[in-house]
């Protein structure tokens, strides 16, 4: 590492790729929000120095040095392992859905400082949920408010196509809401209650610490799952494996 530029980042591991036959390509969500990708020597080796700070969701201080194509972690110290996900199906595949948004809306070289704060409150939400209804709700409310603050914000005031007030339909190619004459014109439109525009709302308007002291039915939670889902499919025009394996476990 003689002669390199080393640097110190904390970061969240976001997905790890096979490399060689101890090594791993980290994909890390930066402190200032940036995406990074580094290889972390020895990380698949059990007991290496790396393997445990490496894992998934984990918020970790890296030191990193400069390599041509990628960076070497060749420090790390955990901050965050998040260790109540670990061993619960339900909870790993709930932050498995946070981390594929969270990679899928963070990039190189383009610091953002919203973005790191919130994928770790998320995680720290999906440990913190009392049932399935609520990690559904943490991960839905995860995917609204990431993509609005990324320039897709639904509209759900009034009709996206005329501005009428009185909408019954929701449309993510339309953007938003619609009024029942505006929805004859769209393909796919789903006609969606008050109760369920309500909390769609609400997604975007309430904290992590709200939703998981609200109440909230399993049908209710599901729909803001799948409308979630097909949200971002659309905006980032993107298969989101690790969504879907989530809405079906």
């Amino acid at each position: 590492m003689a002669g390199r530029r080393t640097y110190r980042t904390r970061a969240i591991v976001l997905d790890r790729t096979k490399l060689a036959e101890q090594d791993l390509i980290l994909t890390l969500l930066a402190a200032d929000g940036s995406q990074a990708r580094a290889v972390a020597k020895g990380a698949r080796k059990p007991g290496g120095r790396l393997a445990a700070r490496a894992e998934l969701f984990c918020e970790t201080d890296f030191l990193l040095a400069v390599g041509r194509s990628l960076d070497v972690a060749s420090e790390a110290q955990t901050v965050d392992p998040h260790a109540r996900l670990r061993g619960d199906y339900e909870r790993v595949a709930a932050a498995s859905a946070v981390a594929e948004v969270a990679r899928l809306t963070c990039f190189e070289d383009a610091p953002d400082p919203f973005l790191y704060p919130i994928c770790s409150r998320a995680l720290r939400a999906c440990e913190e949920a009392a049932d399935r209804a609520h990690l559904d709700l943490v991960v839905a409310a995860y995917v609204w408010k990431v993509l609005a603050h990324g320039g897709w914000r639904p509209e759900l005031a009034g009709c996206c196509a005329c501005g009428d007030a009185d909408v019954a339909y929701f449309s993510a190619a339309a953007g938003g809401v619609l009024c029942a004459s505006c929805a004859r014109e769209v393909a796919g439109a789903q006609e969606v209650g008050a109760g369920q525009l309500a909390w769609l709302r609400a997604l975007l308007a309430s904290t992590f610490d709200e939703l998981l002291a609200a109440q909230v039915d399993d049908e209710t939670a599901l729909f803001l799952l799948g409308a979630a889902h097909v949200w971002a499919a659309t905006h980032l025009d993107a298969r989101l494996r690790a969504m879907e394996f989530y809405l079906g476990a």
